[in-house]
């Protein structure tokens, strides 16, 4: 195995050529603690210490006779093709759009209520228009995936196409229209407890009515302006003397 090195190779022969057994096994455990420290990236894996053992058994062509805290691996395993993994063989018309483009849309043939599905392929019509702008660098024209939409649900979705073909997607999607009944009510309380609450104001806190009520309303706030006060009349007193 190339990731541990000529070296590494060549102990593993010579281990193999031992005849003490308890040597061979001393020696092995040296060795396993050795590639250990070649390789130690490894360390997180869970199956690390076996992994290494298994790697000694495969670099020693499967000779070594050693009492190793794991069973050794079968020469049939080594080399063994991996399963074969089952695609997804679904035969899809549009297949920048994705299998659950047609499972939303069975979705939405199931929907009995009107306005609900109207919404329900207003929603996927918006969802093809970004799918198809993610793998294609042309802007599409309604026209375009509105006839896409139409071939995929098969016609049964026709009057709701029409419909957003003449006057364009509505705005909501199905579990918002529903919510918004709440909505509506939740912002007429805001709106009543807002107003009410301005007409309750406290009119001592209005700036007409600040000084209401407060032996300190007429006196000024700059605490110099008394000061300044005084400095002008004494000025007007000396010119009123000098005068004389």
């Amino acid at each position: 195995m190339k990731e541990y090195g000529s070296n590494v190779q060549k102990l593993a022969e010579h281990i193999v050529r031992m005849e003490d057994k308890t040597k061979r096994n001393l020696y092995a455990h040296i060795l396993v603690e050795l590639m250990r420290q070649i390789h130690p990236n490894m360390r997180d894996n869970q199956d690390y210490t076996n992994k290494l053992w298994d790697d000694l058994y495969i670099i020693s062509g499967f000779q070594l006779d050693v009492d190793s805290p794991f069973p050794p691996p079968s020469p049939e395993a080594l080399g063994k093709k991996p399963l074969k993994v089952g695609y997804n063989q679904q035969n899809l018309m549009y297949r920048h759009y994705g299998r659950n483009i047609d499972l939303l849309l069975e979705k939405a043939v199931q929907t009995e209520n009107s306005e609900d599905r109207l919404a329900f392929v207003s929603y996927i019509f918006r969802l093809m228009r970004s799918f198809f702008n993610t793998w294609n660098k042309d802007n599409p024209e309604d026209n375009v995936l509105l006839g896409q939409l139409e071939q995929l649900s098969k016609g049964a979705l026709k009057e709701e196409i029409d419909y957003i073909r003449e006057n364009g997607p509505v705005d909501a999607a199905p579990k918002d229209r529903n919510n918004s009944g709440g909505q509506e009510r939740n912002r007429g309380n805001h709106a009543g407890g807002g107003f009410k609450a301005q007409s309750n104001h406290n009119p001592e806190r209005q700036g007409g009515n600040n000084n209401q009520g407060n032996p300190n309303r007429n006196r000024p706030n700059n605490k110099f302006s008394g000061r300044n006060n005084n400095n002008g009349n004494n000025r007007n007193n000396r010119k009123k003397q000098g005068g004389m």
